[in-house]
């Protein structure tokens, strides 16, 4: 009987590659969030309710006592009580619900998916009818975000690579009496330069929170609301949450009604573009930390991950040559090169059935870049030095920012 130590496993074998590992970290990152979300708001707001709950208790048999109505009669009245605030009823005066004013505040709060709760449909027609508005309402809200995006993105990069070449020709790097319509300018000197991703995360960050500060400044004169909560309102409509505790423009009348009106809905508008555009910006920020988590828990125990942290290799790419090494091919998603004929198969060589099914781990990233060149009927240039800023990729509104970036630098 033959007695041998069991070698352990190595982790490269495990069927995760750097997606699933950057998806299966953003999981458990957004679980433990959320699990600390839940801990500091029970602690913070469970005091609170008891305290709420324990008085209104108090409340009802001071009442029930006073007037002689029973605890089950009291509730019973307080049920249609509820029911009455769900159908748009308040003890204070409101404005109509559902006049077009009205009317049109609650779909611009569905296709925005804001969604308040103050305003909702009674009727089975109008809930039926909801359904399918609110499908294509949100969809071509959403690709007027997207579109939105790509402008404040060809804005910021425009402005700040402009900013960076006065500041390259006041430090004497470039030719200062050359004009931008010549044949030499020195744009070619920048040729590939993007902005870095946390200096547009910086300058939205800066505007979303100038842009809260004066919306609260008007709701807390207007509204009655304290300048915190206005912008915990700001803050809460502005990122489509919606909770509805705080809605703005309920009441009947308001001093220059028209012109507050008119104001608020600037606000909310521009409000939500620019978070929406900073969400964006902080996801790639957040996707930057889980690469960085992924190669610093990179395996290192074997031989075949210290080849594939020596030559990185293309998506989709295959080295020529790599069937007739021993070893076999890793596929690696960081891999950069200087020219295009590198690290992928010349034109004369075959390829076996395993290098085939090596070349075909396309991301969908990938996928969509192909589509979208078939499509247009050219691919789009993107510069080789385009992962120096941050903006590496992506998908939806990810690729949009780093394509509108490239085509800003290229079109300059």
């Amino acid at each position: 009987m033959m007695s041998g130590r069991r070698t352990r496993p190595c982790c490269c074998l495990l069927p995760l590659n750097e997606d699933n590992g950057r998806f299966l970290l953003l999981a458990i990152f957004i679980v433990l969030y959320l699990i600390a979300g839940a801990t500091v708001f029970s602690t913070i707001e469970r005091p609170s309710e008891a305290v709420a709950h324990n008085r209104w208790n108090k409340i009802l048999k001071n009442f029930s006592s006073s007037f002689n109505i029973s605890i089950q009669e009291l509730r019973s009245f307080l049920r249609d009580y509820e029911a009455a605030m769900a159908a748009g009823i308040r003890a204070d005066a409101l404005r109509p619900r559902w006049d077009f004013t009205g009317a049109f505040y609650f779909v611009g709060t569905v296709v925005s998916t804001i969604g308040f709760g103050m305003t909702t449909p009674a009727t089975i027609t109008g809930k039926v009818f909801l359904i399918f508005y609110g499908l294509f309402g949100c969809a071509g809200t959403i690709l007027f975000f997207n579109l939105f995006l790509e402008r404040i993105i060809s804005l910021l990069a425009f402005v700040m690579k402009a900013c960076h070449e006065r500041q390259l020709r006041r430090n004497g790097l470039l030719p200062p009496m050359v004009r931008r319509g010549s044949s030499v300018s020195e744009v070619d000197s920048l040729v590939g330069w993007k902005p870095s991703v946390y200096h547009v995360m910086l300058i939205l960050g800066i505007f979303a929170i100038t842009l809260s500060c004066c919306a609260s400044a008007m709701y807390t004169p207007v509204e009655g609301w304290n300048y915190i909560d206005s912008l915990y309102y700001c803050f809460v409509t502005f990122s489509t949450i919606g909770f509805g505790d705080l809605v703005s423009s309920q009441n009947a009348v308001y001093r220059y009604q028209g012109l507050y009106r008119f104001g608020n809905f600037m606000f909310i508008f521009l409000g939500v573009c620019c978070i929406y555009s900073l969400f964006n910006v902080i996801s790639i920020v957040i996707k930057q930390v889980l690469n960085w988590l992924l190669k610093k828990c990179r395996c290192r125990c074997c031989s075949k991950c210290h080849k594939s942290n020596t030559r990185l290799g293309r998506r989709n790419a295959i080295t020529p040559g790599a069937r007739f090494r021993r070893n076999p091919i890793s596929v690696d998603t960081d891999g950069n090169y200087d020219s295009d004929t590198e690290g992928r198969r010349l034109s004369g060589e075959l390829i076996s059935m395993r290098d085939l099914t090596a070349s075909n781990k396309v991301s969908l990233a990938i996928l969509q870049k192909q589509l979208s060149e078939t499509a247009n009927g050219y691919p789009r240039t993107v510069c080789i030095n385009t992962r120096q800023n941050g903006f590496s990729g992506g998908v939806g509104a990810l690729a949009i920012m780093n394509n509108r970036l490239a085509e800003t630098s290229d079109s300059r």
